[in-house]
């Protein structure tokens, strides 16, 4: 049977996204659906001489939706030639009732039994044999961490059948997933493995905070380490031995004092190029997404995936849920406050996650507020850092509080209740490194496609603000908030006007200005606060609303005036 859509369908965290990593060969892409904001992931397949494409769709526990996700992997099943049933072996009750509704539709299915070798671990033992005849389509025994039975996956999918399973009520579903289950599985006793016992000590409140202390100094101190090679032994490098010249010939033939030199080159620092204070189109606009943000990008998506795969995230949701509901939010927030520590687009669009439009409020002031992006910590830990380590101390310090402040005041005066978290905390295993390149592959492409741009177009735009002599104009008006209230000087209007585009350009804008050390400080603590940058901004507005995003803008743009006045009062 020829198929040109496969659909990888199971409850959230059995392993799909694994299987998917497996059988999908090329164009593997993320997207989202049509008219919402969830998203799936898609790619190509290879079956002899045939292309199918297969999606990895959203998790669900069942077809009757409760929720965006659901109500997508319902519409998308209408649409499928073809259903890979993923299972949790080591969940089967739970997983079956899912299973049993697909079966009960017109679609040809078959089974992947995965985590078996998880299950076996924990004492559970099931006869394939006897599920395939109980159930009546073809089932095949996988493991998508090692690939063991994904060859046997693939080859067995023209076997995939329609069942001859009838609707049933759902008491009905599980008396027969009880018989199948008293069938098909056998439990055997054995003592808890080391990672069965890290999982408990993860989740418990004392045990669990120090793991996640240790889990979050861990993880930044190798974002930082990878980083920092990444630049010192890889992109400076390249930049200085194969860029420079070229920007040098360039600069010769356009003329110093010219006006494209201005746009596209820049000013020279002691006659050559600076790449990290020329603040042309194609020095410092290329340099600094690709030569200082897109090392700590690569290295934070890094440290996330291996955090994701090993099934750490969940435990951290909730640890930190009794706090999350104290700024009105539940513990899974935490996700996109730490995808937004990453750069705030992918931390804006897993807002989606939270379901109730107060808490996506909440999360999108208090992220684009109080969560900067590694591109703008990686800014202001190198030009701030050099003044001491305590400045770059009072920026985030000034940040956290501002978290607590005004979660505590939009909880109390914004209408609603936080919800509780419901959320399945799967076992640790062990991440598969095709799944984590991947991921890592698709995200870094996805940073460049959203920050590229932006940054080149910002840089365009103030050098020829700055040409024009309109920004000199701007100084002007705003000299008064400027210089009177946060104790900067005027020519800090162009980091300002280039903040709305990349927040990272804009905190390296201060340093050729010859700031005090609390000029610096309060102007980055402001440039992280004042409003998110331009591709935020929009992904934002789809999340929570253009009316809720401009009420969300206008919290952020007093909190800056407020914070910068205080700062320069106290400092």
């Amino acid at each position: 049977m020829e198929t040109n859509k496969i659909l990888l369908m199971g409850n959230p965290n059995v392993g799909k996204s694994a299987i998917f990593c497996r059988m999908a060969a090329a164009r593997v892409i993320i997207s989202n659906y049509s008219g919402t904001t969830v998203e799936f992931t898609q790619g190509k397949m290879k079956i002899g001489r045939h292309r199918p494409t297969i999606i990895d769709v959203p998790g669900t526990y069942t077809l009757e939706p409760t929720s965006k996700a659901e109500e997508v992997a319902v519409k998308m099943l209408k649409n499928g030639d073809v259903v890979i049933n993923i299972i949790d072996a080591s969940n089967l009750e739970r997983n079956l009732y899912l299973t049993l509704q697909l079966l009960e539709r017109s679609i040809p299915v078959i089974i992947a039994l995965n985590m078996c070798d998880a299950a076996k671990q924990r004492g559970v033992e099931i006869d394939v044999k006897k599920l395939e005849e109980d159930l009546g389509v073809p089932v095949v025994s996988t493991c998508g961490l090692s690939g063991e039975g994904i060859k046997e996956l693939v080859e067995c999918l023209p076997k995939a059948k329609v069942s001859k399973m009838k609707p049933a009520s759902d008491a009905q579903r599980w008396q027969i997933i009880g018989k199948i289950v008293e069938n098909v599985q056998k439990l055997t006793h054995r003592h808890p493995t080391f990672l069965e016992r890290l999982e408990n000590l993860s989740i418990k409140p004392l045990s669990g905070l120090l793991i996640a202390l240790g889990v979050i100094y861990c993880s930044f101190w190798s974002i930082r380490f990878i980083g920092e090679n990444l630049i010192g032994h890889v992109f400076e490098p390249l930049f200085e031995k194969l860029w420079l010249p070229v920007m040098m010939k360039l600069s010769v033939y356009l003329g110093e004092n010219s006006l494209l030199h201005q746009i596209f080159i820049g000013d020279l620092i002691e006659g050559s190029i600076d790449f990290g204070q020329s603040f042309g189109l194609l020095t410092t606009g290329l340099f600094v997404p690709i030569g200082m943000v897109l090392p700590y990008i690569f290295s934070f998506y890094l440290i996330l995936g291996l955090l994701e795969d090993l099934g750490y995230l969940p435990r951290m949701a909730v640890l930190a849920d009794n706090f999350m509901h104290h700024l009105g939010l539940h513990g899974y927030a935490i996700i996109p406050f730490i995808l937004g520590l990453g750069c705030n687009v992918p931390g804006a669009l897993a807002i989606r996650i939270l379901e109730g439009k107060r808490e996506k409020f909440i999360a999108a002031t208090l992220m684009a507020i109080c969560i900067p992006c590694m591109a703008q910590i990686a800014m202001i830990v190198g030009l701030v850092g050099q003044r001491g380590g305590q400045y770059v101390a009072i920026i985030f310090g000034t940040l956290f509080i501002l978290l607590i402040i005004k979660g505590l005041i939009l909880n109390k005066f914004l209408k609603g209740e936080s919800p509780e978290i419901l959320i399945e905390i799967p076992p640790y295993r062990m991440p598969q490194l095709t799944a984590v390149v991947k991921k890592l592959w698709m995200r870094l492409a996805g940073f460049l496609k959203e920050a590229l741009p932006y940054v080149l177009l910002g840089v365009l735009f103030v050098n020829i603000l700055n040409a024009l002599k309109i920004i000199d104009f701007f100084a002007g008006i705003f000299a008064p908030v400027l210089t009177g209230l946060w104790g900067l000087p005027k020519e800090a209007i162009s980091a300002l006007v280039i903040g709305f585009l990349r927040k990272d350009v804009a905190v390296g804008m201060l340093g050729p200005l010859n700031l005090t050390t609390k000029q610096l400080v309060i102007g980055s603590t402001i440039l992280t606060i004042y409003f998110p940058c331009i591709a935020t901004f929009i992904v934002l507005i789809r999340e929570v609303g253009i009316k809720n995003m401009l009420k969300s803008a206008l919290i952020m743009i007093s909190v800056a005036l407020l914070v910068g006045a205080l700062l320069n009062l106290i400092l």
